[in-house]
């Protein structure tokens, strides 16, 4: 007989969790309820408990959408999920619930975002194409500047010239923050998420999230969204107009955003992920970031996870159309495709 118990969401959050040096940062209450009430979705809690071999959770989402099918996914929106367990074991026992769940909602896959791998039978394919990009933090902001290489201190001065100024707010930042992110977000041909989700991300979390913007003069030119948990500063989600790339107001609000995580008392700065050697993973790694592994394993029922990969075969079309939209009309009908998407 399973040990594990599976309720919808929302649960009880077990306060007899595994060590916490196993802990990924999706492993938070919070998380599981912001993405669930932002993008709409029905959230699932799996959770182990038992005397002789420990406890465990793991935490889905069932991403259901009119385009792309149905997944099981831990955890959407964000870099990080899956199994939170105290022993193989126990991970075992989740990992076969979660595939039993996919079996009864008929998903086509079902996608777990671990740091490092997994053991089981079930799990059939594996991404280990990105790495998480993370710099661990001194105890002061002189220390952290004393760090960077003269190139980019320079890079630094540079980008302050400008007469930028820097805002960290909460909800009333959000409509700027929001505006950029969408035009970035279209430039790139990405549907964008809903407003919605970020609103009850700060709800979520609450002084624990904060919003950055950068003004130029009067207009937002670049906004991030910061969560600070257990010592760690992460950026879910970060964008700046390209029109104003050559003022160097991204690498201001990031400068600004590592400032603020060493005053929040931090001691990594989580980047997110990116792919070896990509534009991202430079600009990550010039403020002193190094790689660490990001392993998403999948229980495959249909067809490929690589399908949903944007750089897919098929897709690349639709991501250049995209990109000639009003971002007016990206931001009415890319909700609805985004919460689709694992």
């Amino acid at each position: 007989m399973s040990s594990v118990r599976v309720d919808s969401w929302p649960a009880e959050w077990p306060n007899d969790c595994p060590p916490r040096e196993l802990k990924l940062a999706g492993h938070d209450a919070r998380w599981l309820n912001s993405i669930c009430r932002g993008l709409s979705h029905r959230g699932y809690l799996l959770t182990h408990r038992s005397s002789e071999n420990g406890t465990g959770l793991l935490p889905l989402v069932f991403v259901k959408g009119p385009l792309f099918g149905k997944f099981l996914v831990s955890l959407p929106y964000i870099n990080t999920g899956g199994v939170w367990a105290g022993n193989a074991g126990v991970a075992s026992e989740l990992i076969d619930a979660a595939c039993n769940l996919a079996d009864e909602l008929n998903v086509k896959y079902l996608e777990l975002r671990h740091e490092q791998a997994v053991e089981h039978p079930r799990l059939n394919f594996a991404r280990t194409d990105k790495v998480h990009m993370r710099l661990a933090l001194p105890e002061t902001d002189e220390e952290l500047n004393k760090s960077f290489k003269s190139k980019l201190r320079s890079q630094i001065k540079k980008s302050g010239s400008y007469g930028a100024t820097v805002h960290f707010g909460r909800q009333e930042l959000l409509a700027e923050f929001y505006n950029v992110f969408a035009h970035n977000m279209r430039d790139l041909g990405t549907p964008v998420f809903s407003v919605r989700l970020f609103r009850e991300i700060l709800n979520a979390f609450e002084d624990d999230a904060e919003l950055c913007v950068v003004r130029n003069e009067s207009q937002a030119v670049a906004g991030g969204l910061l969560i600070h948990s257990n010592g760690v500063s992460e950026v879910p989600s970060a964008s700046s107009l390209r029109e104003f790339n050559r003022t160097g107001a991204n690498m201001w609000m990031y400068r600004h955003l590592l400032r603020r995580a060493i005053e929040r008392g931090s001691h990594t700065f989580d980047f997110g992920r990116s792919s070896e050697d990509s534009g991202t993973y430079k600009f990550k790694a010039q403020w002193g970031a190094v790689p660490s592994p990001a392993t998403w394993q999948y229980y495959v029922r249909q067809g490929d996870p690589n399908d949903m990969r944007p750089d897919a075969d098929g897709k690349k079309r639709l991501v250049e159309l995209w990109t000639k939209l009003p971002v007016s009309l990206t931001r009415i009908i890319g909700p609805p495709i985004v919460r689709g998407i694992p």
